[in-house]
């Protein structure tokens, strides 16, 4: 995902369209395209702010509501799988979700689930 634009660039191109100048004008001074001024007026008009918006995935998902119940489950039994976490949470939440989804949650729980021989 790219970055959005530096927020100074668009005070500019705002500002030079408040000024009286063309959407198509400030397209080409400022080395943008129209669709983004457009996109900035329309933001300053709204919102009467021009800050980017948050990118990417806020992280919440179907699992986040039930994170200590999933924290629990893991603390209770350290050795169980991401295959048996899957079968628990279908059986007593009703949620069907992938091995990699509650991976990435125990991730951010700061909780591994990586198993080690009985011999180490």
């Amino acid at each position: 995902m790219g970055k959005p634009h530096p927020f100074e660039l668009r005070q500019r191109v705002v500002a030079h369209v408040d000024a009286g100048h063309t959407h198509r004008s400030a397209a080409a001074r400022f080395a943008v395209s129209v669709k983004f001024v457009n996109d900035m007026v329309k933001l300053k008009r709204e919102t009467g702010a021009l800050s980017a918006k948050r990118q990417g995935n806020p992280g919440i998902g179907k699992l986040t509501p039930h994170a200590d119940w999933i924290r629990s489950q893991a603390e209770a039994k350290s050795d169980i799988t991401l295959d048996e976490l899957v079968v628990l949470l279908a059986r007593e939440k009703q949620i069907t979700v992938h091995r990699s989804s509650v991976g990435r949650l125990l991730q951010r729980l700061g909780l591994t689930h990586k198993k080690r021989p009985a011999s180490a």
